[in-house]
Parts: structure tokens; sequence; C-alpha cells
């Protein structure tokens, strides 16, 4: 079994590095067999083709971390702000994201929004619970405040061609006064 377990991760960590460098269309059975060093054959005994692949790929980025009980309202922002980040340059990347914006991949968008959908939920239910116990302000909007971090992150990149390290610091720095009670 842990030999099994070793296979599909390389396949999903193949995949998923494949699609943030090229995006969907540079994942296919036998880009994915060249990067990782697993067969074809293989490949195709654990997925019947490119779409279940990547869906299995991208299914990994809905497990996320879970939110210690004792956070306190600046460890939750932090969190959610590392979470949100993550599903793009962890996730899909910027190959994938191109993709996701133009339509390049039809099939891939809607399979990469529902997932997003499920990630996305975690994220609002931390906002959400931050809002009911007081730690966070009653009206701010979760889905607002998601996109904002996701939207600071990718306008960083496109600015500059690249990140900075203390970008997640900056990031809660501008939102934890709108968010504070």
């Amino acid at each position: 079994m842990p030999q099994r377990q070793a296979v599909e991760e390389a396949i999903a960590e193949s995949t998923l590095r494949l699609l943030r460098a090229g995006g969907p269309r540079s994942v296919t059975v036998e880009a994915v067999t060249a990067d990782s060093g697993v067969a074809k054959t293989t490949i195709y005994r654990r997925h019947r083709d490119r779409r279940d692949m990547l869906s299995a790929a991208l299914s990994r980025l809905t497990s996320t971390e879970p939110l210690s009980t004792q956070a306190d309202a600046p460890q939750r922002l932090r969190w959610t702000i590392r979470h949100a980040i993550a599903t793009v340059n962890e996730g899909i990347g910027f190959g994938g994201l191109a993709s996701l914006l133009n339509e390049e991949d039809p099939e891939f968008s809607a399979l990469f929004r529902k997932i997003l959908v499920a990630q996305r939920k975690k994220l609002v239910r931390v906002i959400d619970d931050g809002r009911a116990d007081g730690t966070f302000r009653a009206d701010v909007d979760a889905e607002t405040l998601i996109d904002a971090m996701v939207g600071a992150y990718i306008a960083e990149r496109a600015r500059k061609g690249g990140v900075g390290p203390d970008c997640e610091d900056r990031i809660f720095a501008l939102l934890w006064p709108a968010v504070k009670p």
C-alpha cells in the first residue's frame, strides 16, 4: 500500500507542477510520465484520462491544515491569507490561473471552479466564525475579503514578475485594520 501511495503522490505532484508552469493543456499522460517517471500504463491503471488525473490532483487542494481552536483573530486572518494564496501558488499556479481567466480549457475551468467552491467554503467559515464570536467586524464580507487577498497576490506577481517573501505580511497589514472590531 505505501508504494501505491507513493505512485499516486508522484502522479499528483507532477500533474500540479505541469499545471502551474504551463496550464492545463501542458498536462498530458505523456508529459506526466516524462516528468514523474511513472509508466504510462501505471497512470492509465489509476486514471482513465487527463481529466481524471487533473481532478485527482486538484482535489488535494481542498485539504488544508486545520486552524487551531485556540487561534486569536490575527492568527485567523493570517491563516486565511496563507490558504487563499496557496490555492494559486501551490495549487493551480499562474499557468492554471491564466487558463482559468481566458477560458482556454473550459473543461478544466469548470472542474477547478467546482473545487474552488469547496476550498473557499473552509476559508469563509473561518471568517464567519470570527464575525460570529466578535473577533472580526460583523459587517465583513468574507467572499470579498478572500478576493482581496488573492487579488493582491496576483497583482503583485503581474506588476513585478514575482512575489516578495513578505507579501503575506503586507496583505495582513493592509487587511487587519479593516476586519478588527
